[in-house]
């Protein structure tokens, strides 16, 4: 019971904030009146009075087609004050006409059945009062109320006037929060921009968990076996370890950097405020000092590479660059310092990648050497669909073949293309 009370108290209360709002729709339409009826008296005659708060609802639905921020502040008010699920509403205010005009309907009613139950519990509380007390021959001049004679009959309609303003109010909000859902709920394209942009918050945090995969796993698959080599020759050839340590020391300090830029997109979708220029992504004329680093972890590479690399666009050659990464990553991490070969030929607007590494036994598809669950040659795929192309990946030959075929020719391909 107290939880039903405090329920239809909170209603009572967005009922008369809806006649709150009525009353600047109600004083201009009764000057309106004054000004254009001849001997108009809407403030104090009965019927002058309903007929201005009848011609003061049009006014109030014509407020709602013209600003849709009335949407998002009755959307607020209804969440907080009738008890409707927050999911049930919609977000932000209405931009369809189809949205403006539910909203309409909806501050319509929301300010008629506000102004009927106002103008109640202005009127009723005093007069049962009155009634009440009639009986016992208390005298309210002010109200010019009568003293009753007829026994009981004046309390009785006292309680009946306090139950039916109870009763009114116990209504009007439990049909104002039914028709909520219908009248501020989300539209058809309120839903289809909460879909895309879930979908683009989902497209974006794969994207840095891609980057962060490729650029943190490589960094750490490669000074995993630094260290070990550097580890196992320490004694009989320290220049070797001294090599392996500086390599070390490169690759951690570009795997921080390459964190660093991812960190700050993260920041950038985050913070509206100034942040520092994030150092830029690497490109295919990074790879030579890949293929080092990655050479100092005891990796022979042959490296191939073919045709005009200055032709490739930015984000192309971007994604390029880490697809190699993550298949260096992939040799390093599943058949260990084993001979690569990458092969990347740049021609008639599509960019070409192999790269082939003999397979160790343990690292057969499906072996014990195979970890990690393939994200990295998912996030390859995704990259590569991203651009318009495709990459593959499998046994080729008695060892472990991947291909990437990345076209760029074409409109709109530039740096602002997907990354």
């Amino acid at each position: 019971m107290r939880l039903t009370a405090g329920r239809v108290a909170r209603r009572w209360v967005h009922l008369v904030l809806g006649g709150a709002l009525l009353m600047p729709f109600f004083l201009l339409t009764s000057v309106a009146l004054t000004l254009l009826v001849p001997g108009a008296d809407p403030l104090g005659r009965l019927g002058w009075q309903f007929a201005t708060f009848g011609g003061a609802l049009p006014l109030a639905a014509l407020a709602a087609l013209l600003f849709p921020l009335l949407r998002p502040l009755e959307t607020a008010a209804v969440r907080a004050l009738c008890a409707v699920p927050a999911e049930r509403l919609a977000d932000g205010p209405a931009r369809s006409w189809a949205a403006r005009r539910r909203s309409a309907l909806w501050f319509t009613a929301h300010l008629l059945a506000g102004g009927i139950v106002s103008g109640m519990t202005l009127g009723v509380p005093p007069a049962a009062v009155v009634l009440l007390a009639a009986p016992f021959g208390v005298d309210v001049p002010p109200l010019g109320w009568p003293r009753a004679a007829d026994g009981w009959a004046a309390p009785s309609a006292g309680l009946a006037l306090l139950a039916l303003l109870l009763g009114t109010v116990w209504g009007a909000g439990a049909l104002l929060a039914r028709c909520a859902p219908a009248l501020l709920g989300p539209t058809t394209a309120d839903r289809l921009a909460a879909a895309e942009r879930r979908a683009a918050e989902l497209a974006a945090r794969n994207r840095l968990a891609r980057e962060l995969h490729d650029a943190v796993g490589h960094a750490l698959s490669a000074v995993t076996l630094q260290a070990g080599a550097a580890r196992r020759v320490l004694d009989s050839d320290p220049e070797f370890a001294r090599q392996a340590l500086a390599a070390i020391e490169d690759t951690t300090r570009e795997a921080v950097a390459e964190l660093d830029t991812v960190l700050g997109l993260l920041r950038a979708e985050h913070d509206t405020g100034p942040a520092g220029p994030a150092a830029p992504a690497p490109t295919l004329d990074a790879l030579e000092a890949l293929f080092d680093r990655t050479r100092a972890a005891g990796v022979e590479i042959a490296a191939e590479l073919s045709g005009d690399r200055s032709a490739v666009p930015p984000v192309v050659s971007r994604e390029a660059y880490r697809i190699v990464q993550e298949g260096l990553s992939n040799a390093l991490r599943h058949a260990g310092p084993v001979p690569v070969a990458v092969r990347i030929r740049v021609e008639e607007g599509e960019l070409a990648l192999v790269m082939e590494n003999p397979v160790a036994a343990a690292a057969e598809p499906g072996g014990a050497g195979r970890t990690g669950g393939g994200r990295g040659l998912r996030g390859i795929a995704e990259r590569a669909r991203l651009l318009g192309g495709a990459a593959s990946a499998g046994s080729a030959d008695g060892g472990w073949r991947l291909t990437a075929r990345l076209p760029f020719a074409g409109p709109g391909r530039g740096d602002g293309g997907p990354a």
